[in-house]
């Protein structure tokens, strides 16, 4: 009966790292996807290393190589392997939360940090006139129907027609009366308890697999196939 369960507990390890490894590979694919086709550094030049694309890339690799570990040392009963995936597993854990608890403790300092870095790229745009540049607030002002960090006045006299609330042709069009800043709040707070639901369940399934790990590596060292290749 104990065999029939840690064979159970063998293969489910195996599945559930197969899906993860297959899940990262698509978050890897994903995140290759945004950095050649969004590259949109210019509108935060600090925070341009932590864009969007970047975190989908390093995520798809810590995935795939966390979930490939998980998956050979179940399948090959390989006490190394699988100490290797709870230590990663654990560090990993420690990691998120020490991140989520940073961004509530400097939420305030944060902010103004974004704002600042938009302001900058606003600047860039609105003085170089940079195609890059515009381009890249078009798309920003076009998807969260903002213009400007604040409002329409950031942009001086040369608004872009991404401000615009219909065509820029008809005259005395109104411009969209909200800022980019305030809609990027608004969108942060709305998601924030999804956001905070999804680092628990992560947090749950990553406790799960240390628990299955740690129990298929006691059962290996009992049964004294620790260096089974």
């Amino acid at each position: 009966m104990a065999q029939g369960c840690l064979k159970c507990l063998k293969y489910t390890m195996c599945a559930a790292n197969f899906l993860c490894f297959m899940c990262g590979v698509a978050v890897l694919s994903f995140g290759v996807y945004m950095m050649v086709n969004f590259r949109m550094t210019a509108l935060t030049p600090t925070l341009a290393n932590f864009n969007f694309a970047n975190m989908l890339l390093i995520s798809g690799i810590v995935i795939t190589c966390v979930s490939f570990l998980g998956f050979l040392g179940a399948l090959k009963e390989n006490r190394c392997l699988l100490l290797t995936f709870f230590l990663l597993l654990f560090f990993l854990m420690l990691v998120e939360l020490t991140v989520a608890c940073l961004l509530l403790v400097y939420e305030g300092e944060i902010a103004d940090l974004v704002t600042k870095d938009l302001n900058s790229g606003l600047e860039k745009a609105r003085v170089k006139n940079s195609t890059e540049v515009l381009s890249d607030w078009d798309l920003l002002q076009e998807k969260l129907d903002c213009c400007g960090v604040n409002n329409v006045t950031d942009w001086g006299p040369n608004v872009p027609k991404s401000c615009c609330m219909s065509k820029c042709e008809i005259p005395k069009s109104p411009y969209k009366p909200e800022g980019c800043l305030v809609k990027l709040k608004n969108f942060f707070e709305e998601n924030f308890l999804t956001t905070g639901i999804s680092v628990i369940v992560l947090c749950i399934i990553e406790v799960l697999g240390m628990c299955f790990a740690m129990t298929l590596f006691c059962h290996i060292s009992r049964s004294g196939l620790g260096y089974k290749l």
